[in-house]
């Protein structure tokens, strides 16, 4: 059964992030076929637009790293003026041992080793259950770190306290040096003021690594087997 994919980013101005959004439709339209995209916010296609002119049954991925309000409210709604009634959503991309990972590379890449402390950044959100996911995630790249790098403490950089500089300043210590994983999908302007916040390092936001791009990739996959397992049920019932 042909599944049309319609991978649902937040939406930016900023070159950079669109630029991240393109290379991961790109490495999901590689491995599973064509992927279109759409934005809940800033700009467009919205995801009602791109799924009224969508021909099959739809798989909408959303590249989001909580279940917050654009996941939980404003995606189902944008779904739901579609007039779609044939529309998997897979669930958000994280929290997921898989980002803890990259993250876990990132770091590397920006010089840190184990002992240093971690603060992990990430926008934030005024939703309980995006909190709760921000610090699932942070226990996640916790453990991924192991004894020596743990805890991760958990800073926001738009909504939320403690910011991150605030957890910098607070956690920098002679001798022991902080470093910033970047929960954040894109470069863009939250990436930007990472490097403002007084850290040793700062990694780079988690982007289209290809582990990332996996990790969508089964989750589209997995949405397509519900589907078909869905349509072969109603095919016997109404036998």
């Amino acid at each position: 059964m042909t599944v049309d994919v319609v991978l649902v980013a937040h939406g930016t101005r900023n070159p950079r992030g669109l630029a991240t959004v393109a290379e991961l439709a790109a490495g999901l339209t590689g491995r599973l076929g064509p992927v279109r995209t759409a934005f809940v916010d800033v700009l467009g296609p919205n995801p009602r637009e791109v799924l009224a002119e969508a021909t099959a049954p739809a798989v909408v991925v959303p590249a989001f790293l909580a279940s917050g309000y654009h996941v939980r409210t404003d995606l189902p709604a944008r779904i739901a003026e579609s007039g779609r009634r044939d529309v998997a959503v897979t669930r958000a991309l994280g929290p997921d041992p898989v980002l803890a990972a990259v993250m876990r590379a990132r770091l590397v890449e920006a010089g840190w080793r184990p002992g240093d402390t971690v603060v992990m950044a990430a926008a934030g959100s005024s939703d309980p259950a995006a909190r709760r996911d921000l610090v699932r995630a942070a226990n996640l790249l916790a453990a991924r770190l192991g004894p020596q790098g743990s805890p991760v403490h958990l800073g926001f950089v738009a909504t939320g306290r403690p910011t991150v500089a605030e957890l910098v300043d607070r956690l920098r210590r002679p001798r022991r040096r902080v470093y910033i994983a970047s929960y954040l999908l894109a470069p863009g302007v939250f990436a930007d003021r990472l490097a403002d916040a007084g850290a040793d390092g700062v990694a780079a936001p988690l982007g289209a690594h290809p582990d990332l791009v996996a990790l969508l990739g089964r989750r589209v996959v997995e949405a397509r087997a519900r589907r078909l397992s869905s349509t072969s049920r109603d095919s016997q019932n109404r036998r």
